[in-house]
């Protein structure tokens, strides 16, 4: 028998298969976001007062709640999939929740912290667990005001749009800090990893028991690069590597992603029904600052807007920081220039144009496991 047609006859099909299933964009009415201050837009500011100017100074030209001087990867991501930016869940005023809402907090973790925000080394109250409890409590009310109809149907999102949602993930990095700045030693941070995805797994099933099915996970970036880290933790005992950042900082970090991805694979077999991306921005995030100049950039590690000291940091001066002289307020925690062209924001955060071109090279699903792009993130890994 002359297999030959039947050959090609497969071939063809697995062709206009493959040919389909790249055109199966994902309908995203809404986006449900959790993190830290990579992805707050507006949290914290809601809760324990607005970060004032000059955060918000190249796009939004007043502060928006973002440590940033302009939008962040999220807004990116929002904008790309067609749905408003989202509002801060703890934001009342003007908020608008049709299309999702933004439960991330500035200085959020994943394990809760016996710390407050305030204290040196302080961290949010709003941690994960608590983050996971709003949205709960979001999900169950917003299904009973939206029966009331009303302004509640324009303000509220439709209880169909939680199971067609993508959930969004941004933390961590702050776990790794916290331990930093409770003088642990490298292994010892490494040591209490697992306990903190054990947590982080927790959510990611508590959410898909609300039905959630569509994920986006970015993993954490190089803690090692960040200004403040370099500054308030001096590398005599750390080997700094040729892009100035502490390398077991980042060691650590990536010992952390491993894990993560790790996570992620093992919640694929036990959560049949959901489709979870895995996003590598530490490879993006470590690229720009280690090749800034290649990818457009003129500064990779100090921060644009603080105050003195060789990365322009000073914690106890930071972005938009204000002095009295002669009775009158003077900034003294300035902006540079032209913030476009710089990495770091305000020694922790990074600038606008850095999360553009961060979110410009994840939009296609290079950097994603499973490789594909943002508006597939609802189908599978088969």
């Amino acid at each position: 028998m002359n297999m030959k047609p039947l050959s090609l006859w497969l071939m063809l099909c697995l062709a206009i298969t493959n040919s389909l299933a790249t055109t199966r964009h994902c309908n995203f009415p809404a986006i449900f976001n959790f993190g830290d201050s990579n992805s707050d837009t507006g949290g914290l500011s809601a809760a324990f007062g607005q970060a004032g100017p000059p955060h918000g100074e190249s796009y939004f030209h007043h502060p928006a709640g973002r440590y940033c001087d302009g939008r962040l990867i999220i807004d990116f991501l929002a904008k790309n999939l067609g749905v408003p930016y989202l509002n801060a869940y703890l934001d009342a005023v003007g908020s608008n929740f049709s299309h999702g809402a933004n439960f991330a907090t500035a200085g959020s973790t994943i394990r809760p912290q016996n710390t407050t925000l305030h204290q040196f080394g302080g961290f949010s109250p709003f941690s994960l667990d608590v983050q996971f409890n709003q949205f709960n409590d979001f999900q169950r009310r917003s299904k009973i005001f939206q029966s009331k109809g009303g302004v509640y149907e324009t303000l509220l999102p439709k209880a169909e749009y939680f199971s067609q949602a993508l959930y969004t993930f941004d933390i961590g990095q702050n776990d790794l800090a916290a331990g930093y700045f409770h003088n642990m030693s490298i292994d010892q941070v490494k040591a209490y990893v697992p306990d903190v995805l054990a947590q982080f797994k927790n959510i990611i099933k508590y959410i898909y028991d609300h039905g959630g099915r569509s994920f986006w996970v970015h993993n954490t970036g190089p803690v090692g690069c960040l200004p403040y880290m370099i500054e308030l933790f001096p590398s005599k005992a750390h080997r700094m590597d040729k892009a100035g950042c502490v390398a077991s900082y980042n060691e650590v970090a990536q010992f952390f992603n491993h894990e993560l991805k790790a996570a992620v694979f093992e919640l694929r077999k036990k959560l049949p029904l959901a489709a979870i991306t895995y996003v590598d921005v530490y490879s993006l995030k470590y690229s720009l600052i280690s090749q800034a100049k290649k990818h457009g950039f003129e500064e990779p590690l100090r921060a644009c807007c603080g105050h003195g000291g060789k990365y322009n940091y000073n914690v106890h001066i930071g972005c938009g920081a204000k002095i009295k002289v002669h009775g009158k307020e003077v900034l003294i925690g300035k902006p540079c220039k032209d913030p476009s062209v710089w990495v770091n924001w305000d020694g922790v955060h990074y600038t606008q144009a850095a999360n553009k071109w961060i979110f410009d090279q994840i939009v296609n699903g290079s950097f994603s496991d499973p490789p594909i792009p943002l508006n597939m993130a609802c189908h599978k890994q088969l």
